[in-house]
């Protein structure tokens, strides 16, 4: 039976309308993870020397100490990256499978998930360390490595029944920085009362039964709600519910491009991803403080200040402006066939980015606490999201044929987070630019010289932003109907 759910999967890509764009980005994504696997590997022997040369401390209690912290950040970025199992499940049900056969297949996935994976490439060299330097007895490292792998698992499927439940993973979020700042200032540490149980991973096979057992529970629990709900009238089908009218008319005064922009943000205001997405771009605010206030000593680089004011007033456009024009996936065959203008629907995407830049800007001006040279790296970064990126993504969003099912109200097998790993990795090419420009004026002269040269940049895409404009219109025509191609396919 899963020989015959696997051939569908593989058909299903290789028949893809976006072949040739999905098999770049599967490239291009197994690049980035062979690079992670390494940068992890490496991680983890470097975790244990460090610990045991430069602090003089117990590696195995140090790490301990702190793993409450990554078990927690893994369900968040689970959350926030990680893919549910997609197979096509409306037709499935109409042939003689099982439903339980389906949703097995589903979860195989799930447990071959890079997101699995990944924590073995620190914890395997850290392990073999403990045992060949420290000379830890090996069962129990094994038995450590048991109730570690518990816990990914765990995470996994604790992540399904939380992609239900998106209130719940930002409280959870919420608490874990509260929980953060209180350590950091010395008020409250968490990690006391955490530290002694996943020691005790170490110490006893009867902590070990902890984490099986909630695995074991978290999957059942997650099989039968998936199998519960796979029915046509039920958790596959769309809910509906009642829409109010909103009065948009103050955007009038932007001619034409009013009526895109009125779609856009009745789509942001009333769909679950588009929320979503909004949430992310507001998440994206707080990724400079990781850079800003010294927390990580590898992002002390100058360079580097650039890089995060780049995130902080542009997390909108890059998550976003980066599914243009996904968004209108469902209509855009019949949005193509009245007369409307490229120029005007690209024109109300712009706008709709440029707000949000300008309304990130000012709610970034917190970083004044860091100093004036902070918050300039923000203004300059601003400028140039405006001027060069908002252009860009367009143009790339010509070439992303994915997509988006506004309707699927169930993530397990519907449509994902509005940011994945493939958002991500589309949005590092617009960081390069900017770095290398402020690094020239930063080295050349003066840190000064490198903010006039980004701004500069900005201003220059934002004064030819009409000879822009017209290129990428053009680009827009030539893809249109491969586009509506594969927007019309369901697989």
């Amino acid at each position: 039976m899963f020989k015959h759910f696997i051939t569908l999967q593989w058909k299903s890509f290789w028949r893809s309308a976006s072949l040739s764009s999905g098999l770049f980005m599967k490239l291009f994504m197994g690049f980035w993870a062979v690079w992670l696997i390494i940068m992890m590997a490496t991680g983890g022997a470097g975790a244990f020397f460090f610990i045991k040369k430069e602090l003089c401390l117990d590696p195995l209690q140090v790490v301990n100490k702190f793993l409450i912290y990554w078990a927690i950040a893994d369900l968040i970025f689970r959350y926030a990256l990680q893919k549910m199992p997609i197979i096509n499940i409306k037709p499935l049900l109409l042939l003689p499978f099982k439903k339980k056969k389906i949703v097995s297949f589903a979860f195989g996935k799930t447990a071959l998930s890079f997101f699995n994976i990944i924590h073995a490439f620190f914890f395997i060299p850290f392990s073999i360390l403990l045992v060949a330097k420290d000379n830890h007895p090996i069962s129990n490292v094994i038995l450590w490595n048991i109730g570690l792998i518990a816990i990914i698992y765990a995470s996994n499927f604790l992540n399904i029944l939380l992609n239900k439940k998106d209130n719940l993973i930002f409280l959870v979020g919420g608490i874990v920085a509260i929980f953060i700042g209180l350590q950091y200032f010395g008020y409250f540490d968490i990690t006391v009362y955490t530290a002694p149980f996943f020691q005790g991973l170490y110490d006893s096979w009867f902590i070990v039964l902890i984490p099986v057992v909630a695995l074991v529970i978290l999957l059942v629990l997650s099989f039968r709600s998936f199998v519960s709900d796979l029915y046509l009238d039920a958790g596959l089908a769309s809910k509906s519910k009642d829409i109010k009218t909103e009065n948009l008319d103050w955007l009038n005064r932007f001619g034409k491009t009013a009526t895109f922009l009125k779609n856009d943000i009745k789509l942001i205001k009333r769909n679950k991803r588009a929320k979503s997405t909004v949430l992310v771009s507001f998440l994206f605010l707080f990724y400079g403080l990781l850079f800003f206030t010294g927390a990580v000593e590898v992002y002390d680089g100058p360079v580097w200040r650039i890089f995060a004011a780049i995130f902080v007033t542009g997390g909108f456009l890059l998550s976003f402006g980066q599914f243009v024009p996904s968004w209108d996936s469902s209509y855009y065959p019949l949005m193509m066939s009245q007369n409307i203008k490229y120029k005007e629907y690209l024109s109300s995407k712009w706008w709709l980015m440029v707000i949000a830049t300008l309304i990130s800007t000012v709610l970034a001006s917190g970083y004044l606490y860091f100093g004036w040279d902070v918050y300039l790296a923000i203004i300059v970064a601003s400028i140039y999201n405006i001027g060069v990126n908002s252009h860009v993504v367009l143009w790339a969003g010509a070439y992303v044929k994915t997509p988006i099912d506004l309707t699927s109200n169930k993530k397990a097998f519907g449509d994902k987070q509005a940011f994945n790993t493939k958002t991500l990795l589309l949005s590092l090419p617009k960081m390069a630019l900017p770095m290398i420009l402020y690094a020239i004026g930063h080295y050349a002269y003066s840190p000064y010289a490198g903010y006039a040269l980004v701004t500069v940049a900005g201003i220059t895409g934002f004064a030819f932003k009409d000879a822009v404009f017209n290129k990428i219109e053009k680009i827009y025509r030539t893809e249109k109907y491969k586009t509506i191609a594969a927007y019309k396919q369901k697989n």
